[in-house]
C-alpha cells in the first residue's frame, strides 16, 4: 500500500483534508493512523490569509493532530524568504495576515516613500490605485514578489478572481516577472522538506494538477491526486501535471490494491509556455555550414529566432538570418520540425522557461555581406561538420544532420 512506501507526507489542505468548516471522509482517521505509524506530515496551502497558527489550530478543531511548526502557509514562507533576502522595508498589497507575517521578521511595512519590495497576497479592498502603486515601486527597482499565482478560488457562485489576477495585472503593467513563493513553484516544497534527510522518502498529496502534482514534480517528488472522478489525463507521459496515482480518500493510502507509479524527473524544465522558432541552414560551396556565436548565452548555433505575429515562418526565418547575419536569403527546402522539450526547452535569465517547436529550413545566400557581430550575435563564421564548435546548441547537430542525410538523398534522385 501507499503508505508503506513513504517517510514523509505533505497535503494540501482544502479538499484534500476539508472543505469549508468540515473534515473530509476519512481524513481525521487517516491522518491518525499515518501518525501511528511514525509518519512524519507537513501540510502545505497557498492561502495567504491565515497563519500558520491559526491554520493549525482550525485542524485541531476538527479532530486533526497539527502543530503550528507542520504548517507551511504562503504568508509565512513569503515573510521568510523576505527575510532571508534582507528585505527590510516593504510594500505589502493583502489582508492583515501577510502583514503581520513580514513583520513578526522585523519588516517595515508602514513607510511607503522608497520600499525594497512589493508583496502581493491578497486583499479584498484593493483597489486600482493600489495596483498603480505597487507598479511604480516597482519601476523604481523595487523586488516584486507574490504568496502565489492561482488565478482563482472556487466558491459556491463559481470561481472568483484570487491573488494571481493582482499580480497578472502588476506584471503586465511592470513587464517584470514576479518571484512566486507558493505552489507550484520549488520553493515551498523545498521548506516543507528540509527537516527531513536527503533519503527520506516524500510524497505530495493534493488536488489539483495545477498546483500540487505540478509543484510536487518540479520539486522531484511523486505526487497522489485526491479525487473521486474520473480524471482525464493530460496526453504526454511526460506531463508534469499528470499524478502518479489517483485516489478516492485519504483512507487510500492504506489499500493494498492501489499503487503508486515511480517519478522519474524528466531532464528538462517544465515550460511556461510554447512559442514557434524557426532554424536557417546554410552552406556554402566547400559545404560548410554557416554559424553564429549567439550573445545570450556564448554557444554556436544555426541562425534561429522566434516567428513574429503576422508572419510566416519562411517569412521569420529569411528576417532573422537578415537580423543576426546581415545576408539575404531564400529558402529552398524544408528540413524538418522539431519539438523534442529535451532539447527544446529553454530557461531566460528572467525566469521564464520556453518550450520551442522549430521549423528548420535549408536556405540560399542571394545577396547582403556577412557581419560577424550584431545585437544578437558576438561571432559568425563557416564551419566544416567534421570540425564543428565544441560548445554547440545541443539540438543543432540533429538539424545539421538531418539536412546533410536530406541533401544526400536529393542528389541520389
Amino acid at each position: 500500500m501507499i503508505a508503506d512506501e513513504f517517510d514523509v507526507f505533505l497535503f494540501d489542505l482544502d479538499g484534500v483534508i476539508y472543505i469549508g468548516s468540515e473534515p473530509l471522509p476519512e481524513a481525521v482517521e487517516s491522518l491518525r493512523r499515518l501518525r501511528k505509524e511514525k509518519k512524519e506530515i507537513r501540510f502545505l496551502t497557498n492561502d495567504p490569509c491565515t497563519t500558520r497558527e491559526k491554520t493549525a489550530k482550525r485542524l485541531s478543531k476538527l479532530g486533526i493532530e497539527a502543530s503550528s511548526e507542520e504548517v507551511i502557509t504562503s504568508g509565512w514562507l513569503t515573510a521568510q524568504y523576505l527575510h532571508h533576502e534582507k528585505v527590510r522595508t516593504a510594500f505589502v498589497l493583502s489582508d492583515e495576515n501577510l502583514k503581520w507575517e513580514c513583520q513578526q521578521v522585523g519588516i517595515n511595512i508602514k513607510d511607503q516613500t522608497n520600499v525594497e519590495a512589493v508583496v502581493v497576497g491578497w486583499d479584498d479592498n484593493a483597489s486600482f490605485h493600489d495596483i498603480q502603486k505597487a507598479a511604480k515601486f516597482i519601476h523604481k527597482g523595487s523586488k516584486f514578489v507574490a504568496t502565489n499565482a492561482d488565478r482563482t478560488f472556487p466558491t459556491p457562485e463559481g470561481p472568483l478572481p484570487a491573488v494571481g489576477a493582482m499580480v497578472e495585472a502588476i506584471r503586465v503593467s511592470t513587464e517584470k516577472r514576479p518571484i512566486i513563493v507558493g505552489k507550484p513553484y520549488p520553493y515551498m516544497f523545498k521548506k516543507a522538506l528540509e527537516d527531513f534527510i536527503p533519503s527520506s522518502r516524500a510524497v505530495m498529496v493534493g488536488d489539483n494538477p495545477y498546483t500540487d502534482i505540478l509543484g510536487a514534480h518540479q520539486a522531484g517528488i511523486p505526487a497522489i491526486l485526491v479525487s473521486e472522478q474520473n480524471v482525464k489525463k493530460f496526453p504526454s507521459a511526460r506531463d508534469f501535471r499528470n499524478p502518479d496515482a489517483t485516489i478516492p480518500n485519504l483512507k487510500s493510502l492504506f489499500d493494498s490494491n492501489i499503487n503508486i507509479k515511480k517519478w522519474i524527473s524528466p531532464s528538462f524544465s517544465w515550460p511556461d509556455n510554447i512559442e514557434a522558432g524557426v532554424a536557417g541552414i546554410i552552406f556554402d560551396k566547400k559545404q560548410r555550414v554557416l554559424l553564429v556565436k549567439r550573445a545570450d548565452n556564448g554557444l554556436w548555433g544555426i541562425p534561429s529566432g522566434h516567428v513574429e505575429p503576422g508572419e510566416t515562418v519562411e517569412e521569420a526565418i529569411i528576417r532573422e538570418i537578415r537580423e543576426e547575419t546581415g545576408l539575404r536569403v531564400k529558402v529552398n527546402r524544408l528540413i524538418g520540425v522539431y519539438s523534442d522539450p529535451v532539447s527544446q526547452v529553454f530557461s531566460y535569465p528572467n525566469g521564464n522557461v520556453s518550450h520551442f517547436i522549430t521549423t528548420c529550413f535549408e536556405c540560399e545566400v542571394i545577396g547582403g555581406t556577412l557581419n560577424r557581430k550584431s545585437e544578437e550575435t558576438l561571432d559568425a563564421d563557416y564551419f566544416d561538420f567534421n570540425h564543428l564548435p565544441e560548445n554547440l546548441l545541443n539540438m543543432h547537430p540533429r538539424w545539421l544532420k538531418d539536412a546533410l542525410e536530406r541533401e544526400r538523398i536529393s542528389y541520389i534522385r
